[in-house]
């Protein structure tokens, strides 16, 4: 991290936690942030579900709610980015305090709830976008909608046409009752809808699925199953946790999903699993707790095809992105592994 990187960071903990997260995306549109110095490694370019990518590190929907900073954000080092998570209607979330750093555990508390402008100010956002790269849109439900199923078909209706793929987001804890929709007839019927909505779209994008870490066997069992019968392009592992064991810092019990560094082994055991269920059938992004090289490529011996990251960012500012890419193009370089898809899933018996 370079010194104008690190004096920012700085600046930016002295603030309360939205408020720096807003003038950071502010600061990124108006090219104040530091440019981190990106570079192309051969044995890092991948691909996911006919998606072509630079690298394999992906930041994770949340940071960029509305695709304010999406042409700054692909040209910090990123293989894709993921904007959202988008509603139909504009909402305003949960009210503040929503958002908690925890330092002591390299983690943040957020009970956001979906906060948006909403589809439309998102859709013209998207399309106007100039910078080529693979970008993504986080589906959402609105708190008060009569039919949440409709809603994640509806958004995808409306800013699908301007992205490359798009996630069905049914396990953030922040929204009431919403990781219901994991549930084995509810998670079928929603994406029967919102298949049956991406075949219609001229550009038939890949869809994936977004699921939560405080899950048991069966419900991998039943999500994998599903899976597999209704032909889902991706599964995304994991959202934030709801759980709080060891964790130090004094706001640790404020309601809302933790993520960072207490989520790695917990959403690495889930991806783990999947990857032993669906055996290579379905690709899977592994997210949660990932801050250096050593994580990103932990999470891609446990089954990930690639990853994504948020936090991290918060603690390590933006050049951790160019950061883990060298480290990851040189973790393969000392393993002698040619390329980063030789890695996959390698060693994932040891995460189970």
């Amino acid at each position: 991290m370079g010194f104008l990187e690190n004096t920012g960071l700085k600046l930016l903990r002295l603030s309360k936690p939205e408020l720096a997260h807003n003038i950071a995306i502010k600061a990124l549109n108006l090219g104040l942030a530091p440019k981190p110095e990106v570079s192309i490694f051969e044995n890092l370019k991948t691909s996911i579900c006919g998606l072509k990518l630079d690298n394999p590190i992906g930041l994770a929907a949340g940071f960029d709610k509305n695709a304010e900073a999406v042409d700054p954000l692909l040209k910090c080092g990123f293989g894709f980015i993921e904007v959202g998570a988008i509603t139909p209607e504009p909402q305003p979330g949960n009210p503040k305090p929503r958002l908690f750093r925890l330092p002591k555990d390299q983690a943040v508390i957020n009970r956001f709830g979906f906060n948006n402008l909403g589809m439309e100010m998102a859709s013209v956002r998207l399309a106007r976008r100039s910078s080529k790269g693979v970008v993504g849109i986080n589906l959402g439900a609105n708190k008060n909608s009569k039919d949440r199923i409709e809603d994640y078909a509806k958004v995808l209706k409306c800013c699908g046409p301007f992205v490359n793929f798009a996630t069905i987001n049914i396990s953030s804890p922040n929204t009431e009752n919403l990781r219901n929709l994991q549930e084995k007839n509810s998670l079928k019927n929603l994406l029967d809808q919102v298949l049956e909505c991406r075949d219609n779209l001229k550009n038939k994008i890949p869809i994936f699925l977004k699921i939560a870490p405080d899950l048991s066997l069966n419900q991998i069992d039943d999500i994998s199953q599903i899976a597999l019968k209704m032909e889902i392009d991706a599964i995304v592992a994991t959202n934030t946790t709801l759980d709080r064991r060891g964790i130090k810092s004094r706001v640790k019990n404020e309601k809302g999903g933790l993520s960072g560094k207490p989520l790695f082994s917990k959403s690495t055991w889930v991806l783990a699993h999947l990857s032993q269920r669906l055996d290579n059938k379905i690709p899977l992004i592994g997210v949660g707790g990932v801050a250096s090289a050593t994580d990103a490529y932990q999470k891609l011996l446990a089954g990930a095809t690639a990853v994504q990251l948020y936090t991290g960012l918060v603690y390590h500012g933006i050049g951790l992105v160019s950061e883990i890419n060298k480290g990851l193009s040189e973790i393969l370089s000392n393993e002698g592994i040619d390329h980063v898809s030789k890695v996959v899933g390698k060693e994932r018996d040891n995460f189970l």
